[in-house]
């Protein structure tokens, strides 16, 4: 029995079926307890090794998200902040925007959340299977900026482009120079209907074309993010100057 045994785990290793090896014992309990054919006991192997590498899947997915932290989706205030509902979001989270390539846009001043939702939704995005990147946009204009350069901000770049939903957080937080403004036109413009983008941003639609500093190339840049895209304008009051108050009093 015992010799048995040692072969079903050696091959297992051989197989690399990692989830079976983990689940083979607690398998062969079930198995002995419930009396399960051979079918059920296979079956039980086989979700184990399923398990197990949707599991490793999600992880690794994750790490290569590139979240600065983590935010669940739940603990979001939906009273705080005007302009998106807990239906919306639900409806957001069923993914049909992702799988016709859709955008999402938010809007708002400081402190309402932004942030909060777009990585939410990416971590949602990524237990569906969906493979996601992450970047704030002063980050992003380095990797535009290094991506011919650094080997590192190639493999970067290249993940980008492959993923399935690209998240922009804090667009119009620092200035961008004419120069930035043409590589990251250039990066929307190949993501354009094959990568959905999300965006995060305090500056209204009219502030983009002093932002970016060319009036034609924000025009062609907007023209992309809106084309079929569900746009959410947050207002309210800052969730940190609420906090303040609160310790204040």
């Amino acid at each position: 029995m015992m010799k048995a045994y040692e072969e079903a785990v050696s091959r297992m290793k051989a197989l690399s079926l990692k989830g079976m090896i983990q689940c083979f014992d607690e398998s062969i309990s079930e198995a002995e307890r419930e009396k399960l054919s051979y079918v059920g006991f296979l079956n039980c192997l086989l979700e184990g090794e399923i398990q197990y590498r949707v599991k490793k899947r999600f992880l690794r997915n994750l790490a290569g998200a590139h979240f600065p932290v983590k935010k669940d989706i739940d603990s979001f205030e939906f009273g705080r902040a005007k302009g998106i509902s807990k239906m919306e979001v639900s409806q957001l989270l069923e993914f049909h925007w992702l799988d016709n390539r859709e955008n999402v846009l938010f809007f708002g001043p400081p402190g309402l959340g932004k942030t909060h939702l777009s990585i939410g939704i990416g971590i949602k995005a990524i237990e569906k299977g969906y493979v996601v990147c992450f970047e704030r946009m002063a980050n992003l204009i380095k990797l535009l900026k290094t991506g011919e350069v650094q080997r590192s901000s190639v493999f970067r770049l290249n993940r980008i482009l492959k993923s399935h939903l690209f998240i922009i957080d804090e667009i119009g937080y620092t200035p961008i120079e004419k120069k930035e403004a043409n590589i990251f036109f250039n990066l929307i413009s190949e993501l354009y209907e094959k990568t959905s983008i999300m965006i995060t941003s305090n500056k209204s639609f009219n502030e983009w074309t002093e932002m970016m500093g060319d009036a034609i190339l924000t025009t062609a840049l907007l023209d992309r993010l809106l084309h079929h895209s569900k746009v959410f304008n947050l207002s309210g009051e800052s969730y940190r100057i609420q906090n303040l108050k609160k310790e204040v009093k």
